[in-house]
Order: C-alpha cells, then sequence, then structure tokens
C-alpha cells in the first residue's frame, strides 16, 4: 500500500514539474522522477504478486539503462542549446530556427517580412546559389583560366550546365 502512495505522489509531482517548469533541466529532472515513480509500482507489485521470474524488477533495470540513456542525450541537447541560444528557458526555444544575427538588417522580400511570420528566423538560402566562399574563388578549379566561366559539370554549377 505504502510503496502505491510513494509512487503516486512522485509521479505527481514529476507531472508538475514537467507542466509547470520553464527550465530545461528541471523538466529533465521531473521525467527522471516520473520514470522514478514507475519503477517504484513495478517493483511494489513484483513483490506483492510473488512473480518466480521476476519480470517487474528486470523491466526496472531496463528502464534505469533507458533512464541513463535519456539524461545522457537530454544533457547533450540542452548544452548544445545553451551554447547557440545563451539560455535553457523553454519560452526562449519554442522556434527552431537559428537566432538572427544583431548587425544583419532584415530581410525584406523574406519571410520575415510577412505579417505574422517569426522575426527571429532567417529565410533558408535558394538551392541554386552556391554559398560557399571556396567555390567563388577564382583559381581552385571551378572557373577556367581564361574567362572565369564555371565549367560544365563541376560542382560549383548546380545542375551540370552553364
Amino acid at each position: 500500500m505504502y510503496p502505491a502512495v510513494v509512487s503516486a505522489l512522485l509521479f505527481s509531482i514529476g507531472v508538475y514539474g514537467v507542466l509547470a517548469r520553464r527550465n530545461t533541466i528541471l523538466v529533465l529532472m521531473s521525467v527522471e522522477l516520473m520514470l522514478n515513480a514507475v519503477n517504484i509500482n513495478l517493483v511494489a507489485f513484483d513483490v506483492w504478486l510473488a512473480d518466480a521470474l521476476h519480470s517487474g524488477q528486470v523491466l526496472t533495470l531496463f528502464i534505469i539503462v533507458i533512464a541513463a540513456a535519456e539524461v545522457g542525450l537530454g544533457l547533450a541537447i540542452v548544452l548544445a542549446l545553451f551554447r547557440n541560444r545563451q539560455s535553457v528557458d523553454l519560452d526562449r526555444l519554442r522556434s527552431l530556427a537559428e537566432p538572427a544575427d544583431q548587425d544583419e538588417p532584415a530581410d525584406q522580400d523574406g519571410p520575415a517580412a510577412q505579417p505574422g511570420a517569426d522575426n527571429g528566423a532567417r529565410a533558408p538560402a535558394a538551392l541554386d546559389t552556391v554559398t560557399s566562399p571556396q567555390l567563388t574563388t577564382r583559381g581552385n578549379g571551378a572557373c577556367d583560366q581564361d574567362g572565369g566561366t564555371p565549367q560544365p559539370g563541376h560542382p560549383a554549377t548546380r545542375g551540370g550546365s552553364a
């Protein structure tokens, strides 16, 4: 009886933490609380039912392994987000687009100029333009020596023809 009550309380605290918190680390900790509540239930019911195979305990070990992998992957994602955004606040991480640079003016023709569009998002580069500076400089094999025109079929000319 008592393990089920403790498990229900832990699971409730975990659900509250996931729904109410905005810090990514605290949300991950709340998910861990929920997984531990499930583990307590599995072990308690395994003992209560006197399972000969101890299925609840074996499943608990699998959940612990999965939780450890989830923590490692989750913290790696949080560190990458913090390096890019300087914040782990979930409200600021709603958009998957890269944050716009402060010194670049907004493109008036792009999606940022449309009403209701996310002003922090950058328009993707067109697929038919060369964006790499190594492919646009002369003398790297992308242009012939006399006129500077791209060679047909070369990677610098997208589509294979000039």
